[in-house]
C-alpha cells in the first residue's frame, strides 16, 4: 500500500510542477496529493491500530491475572 501512496505522491508532484503559479501548485499538491493519501492511508491502518489496542488489552488482562495469582497466599 505504502509503493502506491509513493507513487500517487510523485504524479501529483508532477502536476503540481506544470502549474502555471506557485499557489496553484501548492494547492494541487496538498488538495490532490497529501491529504487524500493521508486519509487513506489512516483508513488503511484502521484494522492494525484496533488489532494492537486489543492486543495490550489482553496482555495487561495477562499480566493482572498473573499478579493476582501470585499475590494470594497459598494454602499447603
Amino acid at each position: 500500500m505504502h509503493i502506491a501512496a509513493v507513487g500517487w505522491i510523485y504524479v501529483v508532484l508532477m502536476m503540481a510542477i506544470t502549474e502555471e503559479s506557485v499557489i496553484a501548485a501548492i494547492m494541487t499538491f496538498f488538495l490532490y496529493g497529501v491529504l487524500p493519501t493521508a486519509l487513506i492511508m489512516y483508513v488503511g491502518g484502521t484494522g492494525g491500530r484496533k488489532r494492537r489496542r486489543q492486543q495490550e488489552q489482553q496482555q495487561a488482562m495477562q499480566e493482572r491475572q498473573q499478579a493476582e495469582q501470585n499475590d494470594t497466599p497459598q494454602a499447603h
